[in-house]
């Protein structure tokens, strides 16, 4: 548990500073004052302001929230998906699991930056069209990972025991079945959350994310890169706060895969032991 205190603490500091930029007090993030644009770091303007003379604190702040709703919202919503999907094609096997598994080998085959393309196209840019781009590209990973997990665990002797007790196949997968696999899961739950902040970043950076002015860690860099030689610091500070981010989820989701995996308990308690 005091290892998974110090992840917690970062990543619930992330989530809370983006949940309360209303209360903060912060400057408008798209209101734009050009006579002081790339000003430098002062009191007033902690961290600057870029070059459309917007107060960079507060387009970052605000920008946290845009990159966090859509990383949470377009991992867990792939996380159920892709779950469900290797649950059942690992529990019923058949063909039916093979065309639920093999169903998620199509998206594979499509570069992800091309399929954000093809849906910006049709659905135009915007958080929603990021939620269901990213939903989609990570399901077949959850799906994976739960679909060797669960054929590791359907024929040990807890679960045949659990059949010998009658229990319906619902209740087995979901209270026997799932517990004993949620560790690898929520590894994969928080690579899928450090990829889509990073992949938000990345399509709304070439334009396919989210529409400017709102504030995004991605045009904050697309910005700053034309500015780069008159103003550095621009760079610096989404790129820092896209790196705190990613770090603090992966380190979080570490302690509690080791926390939540009967296995890695098991083993951790006959180490000490």
């Amino acid at each position: 548990m005091r290892r998974l205190a110090l992840p917690a603490l970062l990543v619930a500091a992330i989530v809370l500073l983006a949940l309360a930029a209303p209360l903060l007090g912060l400057t408008d993030p798209v209101r734009q004052d050009v006579a002081r644009r790339l000003a430098s770091p002062s009191a007033t303007n902690l961290l600057g302001r870029d070059e459309f003379g917007r107060d960079v604190l507060s387009r970052l702040i605000w920008g946290a929230r845009t990159s966090l709703v859509v990383a949470f919202a377009s991992a867990t919503i792939a996380c159920l998906l892709g779950t469900l999907l290797g649950l059942c094609a690992a529990w019923f096997r058949g063909i039916g699991g093979i065309l639920a598994l093999g169903s998620t080998d199509i998206i594979l085959c499509f570069p992800p930056v091309l399929l954000a393309l093809l849906v910006v196209t049709l659905l135009g840019p915007g958080a929603f069209t990021l939620i269901l781009v990213l939903s989609v590209l990570f399901v077949p990973g959850f799906a994976r990972v739960t679909y060797g997990e669960v054929l590791l665990v359907r024929a040990l002797d807890y679960v045949e025991a659990a059949r010998a007790m009658g229990s319906s196949t619902p209740r087995i997968l979901l209270r026997t079945v799932l517990p004993n696999v949620a560790g690898p899961i929520l590894v994969q739950l928080s690579l899928a959350v450090a990829a889509a902040i990073v992949l938000e970043s990345g399509l709304s950076f070439l334009g396919l994310g989210v529409v400017p002015p709102s504030p995004s860690w991605g045009l904050m860099i697309r910005g700053a890169r034309t500015t780069l030689e008159q103003a550095p610091l621009l760079l610096v500070w989404p790129c820092a706060a896209l790196t705190l981010t990613i770090l603090a989820m992966n380190l979080l989701c570490d302690a509690l895969r080791d926390v939540a995996d009967p296995r890695s308990a098991a083993a951790l308690f006959s180490k000490r032991s």
